[in-house]
């Protein structure tokens, strides 16, 4: 084989089998479980390169393929490791593999994956003072280094920084996740706290070129350009549209402090540093193999989105591309699907977020376009008006397409469909909330945003009469975000005063309009158009009906030309 990589299911080793069998190589998978074979086919990697080996690196290696380049990429990365558990894969299995490749007869290279931290350090490590995890990687990177020596193996060590991109949802990513959930009141560490990133994709091309260097060198790949932690945070929190603590509390607090009050790992402490690090060697080494860093703020953006549409790794999104939106009033708006020319723009209703619709487009045929709409779901709060912020969202649209909408979305998209008839082709309202008995239930109670805010998955999926599934697990965990709850109560009570005026504009509508409800959940106001009924369905038919809701919408775009 061109290459064998250890650890290959992991974060980075799985990326690297993908940038290795990208370049045409052959590649050696070494694996306990193969979980790689299908992530690579959802990436569209083609996998005729690849082979899969089983093997477990805490146990001394044989019978593998000979390969001309071996990388070390397992490790095991957790807090709150004991000794043993930790020792197991990043001293002993480190040094098993060292031991399988020195064996090699056309051995090329040894990368050796290591981190930013851990390679500065000299002695044996003290894992009571730093925790099993960073101790063993200490302990790991010396034994490594000195056993390469004794056995004349061709050893490169890679010292990579905090590494961020699809997928990463440790380390740095929990610090994001409690700025996005409100959780996040004051920030670790000082205002010279320097905590590197690099990038996957940077990464990954950075290991690929390593075999063909020198050997010997050690190499801190890391953006020096990292904004300070307390700006890192102030980007991704501008970006997101949440927040960034104004205070921070000093790591030698911490320490001292009760984790039950600080919620911090002790573990995670000693990253609080203003050290820097020997990036000469990976930068002059970057430039020889014509390898730019992307910006850091770029990528800080692009990973937020990531880490909010996967919901923090419990979830897969289902539409892409996705990301934060930024109106030209400043509004932060969250934005799946084709911005330019879907063919139909699907608004969501209380107190759901865009999510409600994935059943439905499952079944569409054309390309769709969802927001979460201000304030809700995954948008942040605003003073923007609702129709000015649709107007916006729509200005970069460039077809005409059906514009749907769901319960109290309705009166904001038939506003739309009367100012600018020329823009869509059509309206399609979804149990249209101003022709219909005000709702009853965990929205209209006085109680009614703790209620909301309290609420389990399977508790909101009993009160809106829905099956629980991830799109109700998706908006019980934004309403629980700070002011989603209250803001769903206020947005029912403006659509109950403006129920008389939607119900006038119907009648001046111009563009053609449809009205799909379910049986359960009748209209109480007759009205001069075409209405679907769906048997059986309540006020959520996408989430108990969604191939009857799509049918109407494609027998809809069939009729109207679209």
């Amino acid at each position: 084989m061109d290459a064998i990589v250890f650890g290959a299911t992991g974060f980075v080793g799985r990326s690297l089998v993908a940038e290795l069998l990208r370049r045409g190589q052959r590649v050696a998978a070494a694996v306990r479980n193969d979980s790689l074979t299908p992530w690579l086919i959802s990436q569209g990697v083609d996998i005729g390169g690849l082979d899969i080996v089983a093997a477990d690196i805490t146990r001394p290696l044989t019978e593998l393929p000979e390969a001309r380049d071996v990388y070390n990429a397992a490790a095991r990365f957790a807090f709150g490791l004991g000794e043993a558990e930790a020792r197991a894969t990043n001293v002993t299995g480190a040094l098993n593999v060292l031991e399988w490749a020195a064996a090699l007869p056309g051995l090329r290279r040894l990368v050796h994956i290591s981190g930013y931290r851990v390679s500065a350090a000299e002695g044996h490590p003290d894992y009571a003072r730093l925790g099993a995890y960073e101790a063993s990687k200490i302990e790991g990177d010396l034994a490594v280094r000195a056993r390469a020596a004794a056995l004349s193996v061709p050893l490169s060590i890679a010292n990579p920084s905090t590494v961020i991109g699809p997928g990463q949802y440790i380390g740095l990513a929990t610090l994001v996740e409690d700025l996005w959930k409100g959780r996040l009141p004051a920030l670790p560490g000082g205002p010279d706290t320097f905590l590197p990133i690099t990038t996957i994709d940077y990464l990954v091309r950075f290991l690929a070129e390593i075999p063909a260097s020198p050997a010997g060198e050690h190499y801190w790949v890391l953006d020096d350009e990292t904004p300070l932690l307390p700006e890192l945070i102030g980007t991704m929190a501008d970006h997101m549209g949440v927040r960034a603590p104004r205070r921070s509390i000093p790591a030698g607090l911490l320490r001292r402090l009760p984790r039950t009050l600080t919620g911090a790992d002790p573990e995670t402490l000693s990253f609080l540093s203003a050290d820097r690090y020997p990036t000469a060697s990976a930068r002059t080494f970057a430039a020889n193999a014509a390898l730019k860093t992307p910006p850091a703020a770029d990528a800080l953006r692009a990973w937020a989105d990531d880490l909010v549409a996967a919901r923090f790794g419990t979830t897969t999104p289902w539409l892409r591309p996705y990301g934060f939106r930024r109106t030209e009033a400043g509004t932060t708006t969250w934005v799946a699907g084709e911005r330019r020319n879907p063919e139909h723009v699907l608004l969501h209703g209380l107190p759901m977020n865009a999510d409600l619709w994935a059943p439905v487009a499952a079944h569409l045929p054309g390309p769709v376009l969802a927001p979460d709409l201000p304030g809700l779901g995954r948008s942040a709060a605003t003073n923007e008006p609702v129709d000015a912020w649709l107007a916006d969202l729509l200005s970069t649209v460039q077809t005409r397409p059906a514009l749907v909408a769901h319960s109290l979305a309705c009166g904001p998209a038939l506003r739309f469909a009367v100012d600018h008839p020329d823009r869509i082709s059509r309206l399609v309202l979804v149990s249209p909330s101003f022709l219909q008995a005000p709702a009853s239930g965990p929205t209209r109670s006085r109680l009614a945003a703790p209620i909301l805010r309290r609420m389990s998955a399977t508790r909101l999926a009993r009160a809106l009469g829905v099956p629980e599934g991830p799109e109700v697990a998706s908006a019980a965990a934004d309403l629980r975000r700070p002011g989603a709850a209250r803001r769903v109560t206020v947005a029912v009570r403006a659509d109950i005063a403006e129920r008389q005026r939607s119900r006038a504009l119907l009648e001046r509508l111009t563009t053609p309009v449809q009205i799909v409800v379910g049986s359960a959940d009748a209209l109480t106001v007759a009205v001069d158009c075409p209405v679907a009924e769906i048997s059986g369905a309540g006020h959520y038919p996408q989430l108990t009906h969604a191939p009857q809701v799509a049918h109407h919408l494609s027998t809809l775009s069939a009729t109207a030309g679209g």
